[in-house]
């Protein structure tokens, strides 16, 4: 009733907002008259604020509203270095002596870093999370895949745990052997809430696909005992992210075997990038790729992936988008048709809702569901690969509980007709 989208809350505004007018009628000095209307303009403010938050469904409690907005849903979770000689071990030893194993192999661990792109001189945090198998004996030697995640714009990592509600999702899923065990990954894409980068390759500007889909990896596989980047990695996102998941598989498919479009679009928007491309400058809004047509159908995945060689690797994609939003859903429905004449029966799932938060956390089962068994499956055939390749006898060190067989694909309805 009382939290940001209840109707409580709405209620309590709507009585605040009537009072002060009240007392802006029945004052007899100004200045109580004008300190009243000034007051009353707080519950009206609020009021929109909260009307948008309920209509695109994205805060549901205080909580994560206090914490994805002021970073203090960072405050918990510790933060390790990135730097080092041996900074896998220098990590490994921190787990050791700071964690709870119990607990760990139990619910897992979440910490963040700093990773700065040797390249694009990037910087900015990562957060990361380790699946409960990671501190499981029989997972000891494991090297896990990796699902990299990107939020949308304006946004930050931290709502894929404050908003979205990604772990728990995650655990609830592998607690009931519906997906596999997989180190989810989830870089600043956009270096604050105040741009929209888009995950592009700026001609001239910020190299941010580079660092997303090539830096962030690269320094994950030296962090903790994952697979290096390539068919055991996935990508998924949501709204920006979405795209940024479509346009990075087609554009790096050599690092990624699957992508989760949600909520997508297909086609690069105009970026609100920092002026002179200094972190923290003012935004700007930029159309990176203006008079520069080719780059520009090369970065439209619903383009690209008409002109990509058939001889290729792309990864396998998965889409959802919500059945209110007739833009989404039509852009997912013809960038699906494209894509079936690469693969054979790209799922599509529509989910109630618009272009909201509920579709995004309703998303996430399903496919998380859909592509971690399919990582695992890749990790066992690297694992087989080199057995073969060192010449031994020794089995693949994976513990048999996946199955073996790329999964079923899920079977949705079509899209009602608008």
């Amino acid at each position: 009733m009382l939290g940001p989208q209840g109707t409580g809350f709405f209620l309590i505004l709507i009585v605040a907002f009537g009072a002060l007018l009240f007392w802006v009628a029945v004052a007899k000095q100004a200045v109580f008259r004008v300190f009243a209307a000034c007051l009353a303009f707080i519950p009206a403010m609020v009021f929109g604020i909260a009307a948008v938050n309920k209509y695109y469904d994205y805060y549901q409690t205080w909580g994560g509203m206090v914490s994805d907005l002021t970073g203090g849903g960072s405050a918990g979770i510790t933060k390790y270095s990135a730097g080092g000689l041996d900074p896998g071990k220098h990590l490994q030893q921190d787990l050791n002596n700071n964690t709870n194993l119990y607990a760990d192999a139990a619910v897992g661990y979440q910490f963040h870093t700093t990773i700065t792109g040797a390249q694009t001189h990037i910087s900015r945090d990562v957060y990361v999370y380790l699946p409960p198998q990671y501190f499981q004996p029989a997972y000891a030697h494991y090297k896990f895949p990796v699902v990299e995640l990107l939020h949308g714009s304006p946004g930050a990592p931290s709502a894929w745990v404050n908003v979205l509600d990604v772990i728990p999702t995650f655990l609830k899923l592998l607690n009931n052997h519906l997906a596999a065990p997989a180190v989810l990954v989830m870089p600043d894409s956009d270096g604050g809430e105040r741009y929209s980068l888009q995950c592009l390759n700026n001609p001239g500007g910020i190299q941010d696909m580079t660092y997303i889909a090539r830096e962030v990896p690269a320094e994950i596989a030296r962090l903790v005992r994952v697979q290096l980047p390539g068919k055991a990695w996935g990508v998924a996102g949501y709204s920006a992210g979405g795209y940024c998941a479509a346009n990075i598989g087609l554009q790096e498919p050599g690092f990624f075997g699957a992508a989760g479009v949600i909520s997508g679009y297909y086609a690069p928007l105009p970026s609100q990038v920092p002026e002179g491309n200094r972190p923290g400058a003012k935004p700007q809004k930029v159309y990176v790729f203006a008079r520069q047509p080719r780059l520009a159908a090369r970065n439209s995945p619903s383009v690209y992936i008409t002109q990509v060689p058939s001889g290729v690797f792309l990864p396998n994609f998965w889409l959802a988008a919500g059945q209110q939003d007739k833009g989404d859903v039509v852009a997912a429905q013809e960038f699906q048709q494209l894509a079936n004449l690469r693969q054979a029966n790209v799922p599509l799932e529509i989910l109630s809702g618009g272009h909201t938060g509920s579709v995004w956390r309703a998303a996430l089962s399903p496919m998380l569901e859909w592509m971690t068994p399919q990582l695992a499956q890749e990790v066992a055939i690297a694992d087989a690969a080199a057995a073969r390749n060192a010449h031994t006898t020794r089995p693949p060190v994976h513990p048999p509980v996946h199955p073996t067989t790329r999964p079923p694909v899920r079977q949705t309805p079509p899209a009602k007709r608008h």
